[in-house]
């Protein structure tokens, strides 16, 4: 993974291509950005838990997209939206969901 979605009409642009796919971990947006590069938005809401299980989770998805880089499409954008199952988690277990989800959208290779 190279980029990051910030702005908030980049992730309603996501959002609009209406592609996601879920498990009992994750929900995962996807839509083509029209480069060679990926980017990425992790959302974690306050539903989760406070900002230390909060930013946790972050980290543990943005590692699992960086471990399995390699393995994505170019050229997408992708959402992932960490569900409340994902407190608590092992780093094996969110990354067995990423690759899962990815798979589900058919964007591995």
């Amino acid at each position: 993974m190279v980029g990051s979605l910030r702005k908030g009409r980049e992730f309603q642009s996501v959002y609009d291509a209406n592609r996601s796919r879920a498990n009992r971990f994750l929900v995962m947006y996807v839509a083509k950005n029209g480069t060679e590069k990926n980017r990425i938005g992790i959302v974690t809401s306050k539903k989760i838990g406070n900002s230390v299980v909060r930013h946790r989770v972050r980290r543990l998805i943005r590692e699992s997209l960086r471990q399995n880089g390699a393995r994505f499409n170019n050229g997408l954008d992708l959402i992932v939206i960490a569900r409340r199952t994902c407190v608590g988690r092992t780093q094996a277990e969110i990354t067995e969901a990423v690759l899962q989800v990815a798979e589900l959208h058919r964007i591995t290779r």
